[in-house]
């Protein structure tokens, strides 16, 4: 006998429905085909079920595909650890195909890039250098890093030009391949770099000037400004690997392109990571969409398995 005064309520008048009438979500149509060996990548990607991240995983192909057929602008926003994985060489390829017609970067990964073009190794081992207070210290990196931001600020052009342009005639000869702001530059494919002051290591190098380093993000945050104003209806924003710096660049680029009076509906957003993040969220896949149509797509996957999937994907549907 229970002691409680509440007794468990009783069930006989629940009213039930057939499992015919009620219908469902998920329908063996949404399942996934079989992999047969050698039937190659495309095959595979059809067969993925047709529910959740798969399905989102193929719109995203789709809208990409249609983006790059249509002329449409696809732009590219990457975190560090995007350089780090050693996915530059997947991204100059979608550049040279037409699926990729900018690249925004945080600070972090423009360091690695242009470590990776100097030396063709980058990421240290903070552990090892933090104790005696030589993490971060490089000295090309800091020197040529900052070099470049003051010619951008004399020159009255953004830093991942500056950074492309300087890389033209200081990258290795056997590394410059691997780098995405010298390719980008040599194909003339606009890059921007926002950076905040404190948060990457050449802003600890004594030739380090904050008034040029704010020069020239600012004039590459004027020119991502110019790239989102022509995603309107069809293309595609891709933040992948940046939690914070970039949702939050591209946000207020939407609001100026809006602001101004650019049109800016029915167009694409995606976020890639290994973690969902409040900012991506709102910042890219919703907010953005908010009364002006388009789409969200969010992927949870590691940079290195997930961008070479989704670059060989879109290789595949080429005719």
């Amino acid at each position: 006998m229970s002691c409680y005064q509440q007794k468990p309520l009783e069930f006989t008048g629940l009213r039930t429905v057939p499992l015919g009438e009620r219908g469902g979500k998920v329908r063996v149509e949404h399942f996934a085909g079989v992999y047969e060996k050698g039937a190659g990548l495309k095959v595979w990607v059809d067969r993925l079920p047709r529910i959740l991240a798969a399905e989102n995983f193929r719109v995203l192909v789709r809208v990409l595909s249609a983006a790059r057929a249509q002329g449409k602008p696809v732009i590219w926003g990457l975190g560090g650890h995007v350089i780090k994985c050693g996915l530059a060489p997947v991204l100059i390829d979608l550049m040279a195909r037409g699926y990729a017609t900018a690249f925004a970067m945080n600070g972090a990964a423009a360091i690695h890039d242009y470590e990776i073009a100097l030396a063709g190794a980058t990421s240290e081992d903070v552990e090892a250098a933090l104790p005696d207070g030589s993490f971060g210290t490089a000295e090309e990196t800091g020197r040529e890093i900052n070099a470049a931001a003051r010619e951008a600020a004399k020159d009255a052009v953004g830093l991942g030009e500056a950074l492309g342009r300087r890389l033209a005639t200081q990258a290795h000869p056997r590394y410059g391949e691997y780098s995405l702001l010298l390719q980008a530059y040599r194909q003339r494919t606009p890059v921007t770099v926002h950076v905040a002051v404190g948060t990457d290591t050449p802003h600890t190098h004594p030739t380090a000037d904050g008034a040029a380093l704010g020069a020239a993000s600012y004039v590459d945050f004027r020119l991502f400004c110019r790239l989102v104003a022509q995603l309107d209806h069809g293309g595609v924003y891709v933040n992948v690997g940046s939690a914070v710096i970039l949702p939050e660049v591209f946000l207020k680029a939407v609001s100026v392109v809006r602001n101004l009076g650019y049109r800016l509906e029915e167009f694409t957003t995606a976020n890639l990571d290994f973690l969902s993040h409040y900012r991506p969220r709102v910042n890219v896949l919703e907010r953005p969409h908010a009364r002006a149509g388009g789409r969200g797509i969010g992927l949870i996957g590691h940079h290195e398995l997930l961008l070479p999937l989704l670059a060989a994907a879109l290789i595949e549907q080429e005719p």
